[in-house]
């Protein structure tokens, strides 16, 4: 069965974490919006947004549609990929703390998301930026550190030089943290190096992800859409610091 999933067209945000999860799975995966019209494209997209013929309509793209099945939320669908695709663990336990880590980094990339956006996503960047400015500010000295020190003491509890935040195998988490640390290289490049200093084994993590082979095969690809100042990471140089 190929997965269908929809998110938009020309940007990573929040679907790229679970296309990292479908490379790695090497799951056939349909990106529905990037496809011409005639096939699909945005007008599919809205079709199940608008809710026709759905009994569960999503909310707002990324969502997965695995046969009758619909899926949104990039929690939810990671859940669920991670579950049937060998990347979250077995046992109850350990995939409710996976679940647990993803909805901290979903967090996360929200507070991204508000340093250029910190008083509506509905105005330009160029209506707020001197709130932005702020926000960034405080993004910078307080949120980064405080977020990406949590998942560094995760790591440092767990032997090994490049551990999983999960037991002792990859999963769906570590692709995701993967991604955060791409992002956060792309829009916060001055903050990153300063915060990676501190953070050891989340830089050992992401060379390590960034070093699988599909994962890698993936980076390479045009399937990869590059960073833009559209998606949730965007590089401001007034932001950075």
């Amino acid at each position: 069965m190929t997965y269908e999933l929809y998110y938009w067209p020309t940007i990573q945000g929040r679907g790229e974490f679970v296309r990292l999860a479908l490379e790695q799975a090497s799951v056939p995966y349909a990106d529905v919006a990037r496809s011409p019209a005639r096939s699909g494209g945005m007008p599919a997209m809205f079709r199940f947004l608008d809710g026709e013929k759905v009994a569960h309509p999503p909310f707002a793209p990324p969502f997965l549609r695995v046969g009758r099945r619909l899926i949104g939320q990039t929690a939810n669908i990671l859940q669920f990929i991670g579950a049937r695709h060998g990347l979250a663990p077995a046992a109850e336990a350990d995939r409710l703390w996976t679940n647990q880590l993803q909805l901290t980094i979903a967090d996360f990339v929200q507070e991204v998301h508000d340093t250029h956006h910190p008083i509506a996503s509905s105005l330009y960047y160029e209506d707020q930026k001197r709130e932005a400015r702020r926000r960034a500010e405080e993004f910078r000295r307080q949120r980064a550190p405080k977020f990406l020190g949590y998942f560094e003491r995760i790591l440092d509890t767990k032997p090994g030089s490049t551990p999983h935040l999960v037991g002792s195998r990859l999963s769906y988490a570590d692709l995701s943290l993967f991604q955060v640390v791409e992002g956060m290289r792309y829009a916060f490049p001055k903050a990153s190096a300063r915060l990676e200093r501190g953070l050891p084994r989340i830089v050992a993590l992401h060379d390590k992800v960034a070093g699988l082979p599909r994962i890698a095969a993936y980076l390479a690809s045009d399937r990869r859409i590059a960073f833009n100042e559209e998606g949730i990471f965007r590089r401001y140089k007034e932001l950075d610091g």
